[in-house]
């Protein structure tokens, strides 16, 4: 609708048809709101929609918003809350509309200033998230002037009697219990008044300056602490992973040595076996070498016996070995007794030997 373009003669005609159909003291609010001049669109306070609404009103028709309900009453005693739309309000039959409540949720922000159980004063700022019921828009319209004001002072209640019982670190740690209770504590009450307590929340723990700055401190101090306790736990683990690697490397070395000592002493044993089957069979070789000499220097040489072959061959190899033992520079094996009868001692007992090893095997 444009304002503006209602012309000065309507505006007088229409003023003048008011006044003289419900008189000048009722329309003394609707006349300054239906103050139709230039002044209105330029002055930003004013609320032309509100005052077209006013002026429905007037001519017995109102208008209620979406998500709020309009208080009516009659003669000044409540009749009913009106939903949102238009409603014919006869206001020459005493009908007015005494005031409106937005259903919207609304949010109130209350910062309380207490002391906990180790004298540290504190800010705790509770947020509390409400809204009216609509079917108790009259409850909440009569009984509360002031709706803010009494969750305030319900919140101060809870938290001035909460808080001092915790220390301030289970202040911090608690806040959700903190926010239930005082939660609890409005929807008892305030469920009397026609509002409904949607959520409540502990948004904020403020403490001193002083104190914060001392926590801090201490919080930097615990942090190296735990820095410390940690980098020693980790030096620790590192030694134990450490012996446990040294006790491993020391159980395989042992492992390893035991290993190479069998298999040194199995390599021992069988060249001992082997060198031991050298020896037998290089002496079965001398043995046999032997006996063919014999054997034969007694058929070439007639005469002559056994042992005068053999008492000749242990000479000669007596012979053989002074002759090393005199062309070494260093040599260091001696006979003893030393001389040539001494063969004939070697021999028999060579021949003693012999025999008694025969007169066994027999």
């Amino acid at each position: 609708m444009n304002i503006e373009a209602i012309s000065k003669l309507h505006q007088t005609i229409i003023i003048l048809m008011l006044r003289f159909a419900v008189g000048f003291d009722y329309l003394e609010e609707n006349l300054l709101l239906l103050s139709l001049t230039d002044e209105l669109s330029d002055t930003p306070n004013v609320n032309i929609s509100h005052s077209i609404n006013k002026m429905g009103q007037t001519f017995c028709c109102v208008q209620v918003e979406q998500s709020t309900v309009a208080i009516k009453e009659w003669f000044g005693k409540y009749n009913e809350a009106l939903d949102p739309g238009c409603h014919c309000l006869p206001w020459i039959l005493g009908q007015k509309i005494a005031g409106r409540l937005s259903l919207r949720v609304q949010q109130l922000d209350v910062r309380c200033e207490t002391k906990t159980k180790d004298n540290v004063f504190v800010n705790v700022v509770a947020s509390v998230q409400y809204h009216v019921l609509a079917g108790r828009a009259a409850d909440a319209f009569y009984k509360l002037s002031n709706p803010s004001k009494q969750i305030q002072s319900y919140v101060f209640d809870v938290i001035r009697a909460s808080v001092p019982k915790l220390n301030i670190d289970d202040v911090f740690e608690q806040k959700n219990d903190i926010a239930k209770a005082v939660e609890d504590e409005l929807e008892k009450a305030m469920s009397a008044y026609g509002y409904k307590i949607v959520q409540t929340l502990i948004v904020d723990i403020v403490p001193d300056e002083h104190v914060k700055r001392a926590m801090n401190e201490i919080n930097a101090g615990n942090v190296w602490q735990i820095l410390g306790e940690k980098y020693l736990l980790l030096l620790l683990y590192q030694c134990s992973v450490t012996a446990a690697r040294l006790r491993l490397a020391a159980k395989e070395k042992a492992e390893a040595e035991k290993i190479l000592q069998i298999k040194r002493a199995e390599g021992e044993a069988e060249s001992k076996y082997l060198a031991g089957l050298g020896i037998a069979r290089q002496r079965q070789a001398i043995v046999d070498g032997l006996r063919n000499s014999v054997l034969a220097f007694s058929e070439n040489v007639p005469g002559t016996s056994a042992k005068d072959v053999m008492d000749m061959v242990l000479v000669t190899q007596y012979f053989d070995t002074m002759k090393e033992i005199g062309a070494a520079s260093k040599a260091t094996s001696v006979f003893i007794p030393h001389g040539p009868g001494a063969v004939r001692d070697v021999a028999a007992q060579i021949r003693d030997g012999l025999l008694q090893a025969n007169n066994t095997i027999n």
